[in-house]
């Protein structure tokens, strides 16, 4: 019961759906936008509904604050006909003299109220919350705008006079709920992120129980529960393959469209599309705990932050808002010193705070940055802080660490060297054969380096062959019988120990692998040496390329390793790699960032996020590299979802595709105010040219959509 109260009393907090930072305590309308609020779920709640559950409720709020304001318009705009009908504009510019009736004269004050109280309360109530937050806005100036016309045409009313702004008003009134109409209908698309990520899960999981199934809903699940996942049916939760072998899309996560195979002990990842086998999976991570959830926390967050441009244009909206006023004040009175009229004088006052509304200003840049935030998602690219984004375009040194983000973190057979003799034959012969009784022996070791010559006989589908008396020998090696001969693999002190003489011709070769820091292993059979296997933590082939692109875009490469200078020396020589630091310790790396930073570099720092996260902590970005679903990295602004180097540049290209977008959006926002602004006070009045309240109303929601279109074509970017 507790706990249901607790619920009940969270969900009482009412939020924005197009801007989730506004939140009180009770309903009504967001001063940013002018949407109704709604009540925002609870994390318990959310954990508790399937994903299109949330969806669903998504999208009934968000069409409830749509089909608001398009009842508010409709009304509206059916008000307006006839206040038209009987205007002074129906009579002198379309020569239309309405019908007469008895109280013709308070026609346009009994619909033009309705207008402005029925479709100007959002406007209205939005101002009252700016000005109580002592944040004005553009609420705050619309409502000045519509409150001066009507209020200014009631007392023309109620004195007789035939000069009121009714129509002014109502029109204005009418275009600007089709305004925020059609900006929403814009919008809704690019604020839709954690709305799709929720689209992602099933409503329900087939569970295995005994030899049957039985169909349950997601909330039910738990972890420990077997599921059986169909062919094209989606992962209910994050779980591991315990039977079954598939192909699986994971391109939610990762943004690779290439299926990924899953056999027994594979991880399989809540909302990822099976391919055509099926699979039983053991579910371990359930609700707010599946890296599904940890990615819409992630895009929450990163959503809900802000980076300096947008600091930067909510500053300049608040000032042109305090400038709108100013302006309009000053327009108003000097028309009225220049004698022309109170109600010319109140037009430009109504014109200049319409024009001025910093709505294009305000949505210029949060606008690009929730589309940024969502194609980086879509691409395998969680951004935590949009600073961190944002400041990426300047990047000019990256700097990776070696092992598991440039290296693949596990060990590889680099070259085979066979003592070649009468019982080898040819090379290959030798070389397939020393691999072969290698593997043979350490196909019972556990050991890295063992499990890497396995590997690598396997890859060359070698047989392998049947062993007796394996015994491993601690620090040096393991042997084994093979075809009643005792065949030994280790290091160098093991063929000290056995008293092996390694062929002088040999030797150049071995020595020059060993100064490259390769690992140098002897396969000796009784008392002769078959071959030397040499292995080394194994280059990616993504690498290359990514060091390769980020050059081309005039960025610099530097590295850093805790291994010798030799294997540092040779990684980099492979890549083309500018700098690189090697036998660093751990807790020596964020020094080693500092240092480049010293030298003026702004430094990316790419590591996987554990032993790296004091360097990550200390560079301008810190970027989280293969975190899989670990989706909590605090130290990274940036996480990768896959083990790939070219996703920074990605995020490079990304940051400064969006930087583009939001100076483009900048610069139409603030520069049609710089031209707009004089228009409507009337500075060419002297010339003819006149900007009325209502053509400034269609300009200024003109002005938003094109911000909002701009925006959108972001996502069409290909990373």
């Amino acid at each position: 019961m507790d706990a249901q109260n607790h619920g009940q009393k969270e969900e009482q907090v009412y939020i924005c759906p197009m801007h989730p930072e506004v939140r009180q305590d009770g309903p009504g309308i967001c001063p940013e936008c002018g949407m109704a609020l709604v009540k925002a779920k609870s994390e318990r709640g959310e954990a508790k509904q399937s994903g299109h559950e949330q969806h669903e409720g998504f999208n009934k709020h968000e069409g409830h604050s749509l089909a608001q304001f398009a009842r508010k318009f409709w009304v509206s705009l059916i008000l307006t006909v006839p206040v038209l009908w009987y205007s002074d504009l129906a009579k002198e510019l379309l020569k239309i003299t309405a019908p007469p009736f008895p109280g013709a004269q308070y026609l346009a004050l009994g619909l033009g109220s309705i207008v402005f109280f029925y479709g100007g309360w959002v406007f209205l109530a939005g101002a009252w919350r700016e000005l109580r937050a002592r944040l004005p806005g553009m609420m705050t100036l619309i409502a000045v705008a519509i409150s001066a016309a009507y209020l200014f045409s009631v007392f023309e009313t109620l004195r007789g006079s035939p000069h009121t702004l009714f129509w002014e008003l109502v029109t204005l009134i009418t275009i600007m709920l089709l305004g925020h109409y059609l900006e929403m209908k814009a919008v809704q698309g690019a604020q839709g992120a954690l709305k799709e990520l929720s689209k992602l899960l099933p409503d329900t999981a087939e569970v295995v129980s005994g030899n049957s199934t039985k169909i349950i809903p997601l909330a039910e699940l738990r972890v420990g529960d077997i599921v059986l996942v169909k062919p094209g049916g989606k992962v209910p939760s994050d779980a591991a393959v315990i039977k079954g072998k598939s192909e699986v899309n994971e391109s939610i996560v990762t943004g690779e469209s290439k299926p990924v195979e899953k056999t027994v002990g594979s991880q399989v990842i809540a909302g990822t599309i099976n391919g055509d086998g099926s699979l039983q999976i053991r579910v371990n991570k359930i609700g707010e705990s599946t890296f599904l959830a940890g990615v819409m926390r992630l895009v929450a967050e990163a959503q809900a932050s802000k980076s300096r441009l947008q600091v930067l244009s909510d500053r300049a909206a608040f000032y042109l808002t305090i400038i709108a006023i100013a302006t309009g004040t000053l327009t108003f009175v000097v028309w009225l010193l220049a004698r022309a009229g109170v109600v010319f004088a109140t037009e430009r006052l109504v014109a200049v705070l319409v024009i001025a509304c910093p709505h294009a200003l305000g949505l210029a840049v949060p606008l690009v940055a929730s589309i940024s935030t969502t194609l980086a998602a879509r691409n395998g690219l969680l951004v935590k802080q949009r600073m961190a984004l944002e400041a990426a375009r300047k990047l000019d040194m990256v700097l990776f660490d070696k092992t598991g983000t440039l290296t693949t973190g596990e060990f590889g057979v680099e070259r085979v060297l066979p003592n070649l003799g009468p019982e080898l034959g040819d090379r290959a012969q030798g070389v397939a054969k020393v691999l072969e009784y290698a593997a043979s022996v350490d196909r019972g070791s556990e050991h890295y380096i063992a499990r890497a010559i396995v590997k690598r006989a396997e890859e060359s589908k070698l047989q392998l062959l049947e062993v007796s008396d394996f015994l491993r020998i601690p620090g040096l090696g393991a042997k084994a019988k093979i075809k009643d001969q005792m065949v030994y693999v280790g290091s160098e002190a093991l063929l000290k120990d056995l008293g092996v003489v390694v062929p002088v011709n040999l030797l150049p070769e071995i020595s020059h692998l060993a100064g490259l820091g390769k690992t140098i292993i002897y396969v000796v059979m009784e008392n002769s040496l078959l071959g030397v296997i040499a292995l080394s933590d194994l280059i990616r082939e993504e690498s290359r390329q990514a060091v390769k692109d980020l050059k081309t875009m005039g960025v610099k490469v530097a590295m850093l390793t805790g291994d010798s200078e030799e294997v540092a020396l040779w990684v980099a020589s492979e890549l083309g790699i500018d700098e690189y630091f090697a036998r660093v310790l751990p807790g020596a790396k964020s020094a080693k960032v500092k240092l480049l930073q010293a030298k003026g570099y702004k430094v990316a720092m790419v590591g996987d996020g554990v032993n790296d996260a004091p360097a990550l902590t200390h560079a301008d970005i810190g970027i989280a590299i293969g975190a899989g679903t670990n989706v909590a990295i605090e130290s990274a602004g940036i996480i990768l979802v896959k083990n790939d180097p070219r996703d920074i540049v990605k995020i490079i290209k990304l940051s400064r595709t969006t930087y583009r977008k939001m100076i483009q959006n900048l610069f139409w926002a603030t520069g049609y105010n710089v031209v707009a602004l004089p228009l409507a006070a009337g500075v060419l009045a002297f010339k003819g040219i006149l900007l009325q309240p209502a053509l400034a109303a269609v300009f200024m929601s003109l002005s938003t959509i094109i911000v909002a279109i701009n925006a959108l074509f972001l996502r069409r970017q290909k990373l």
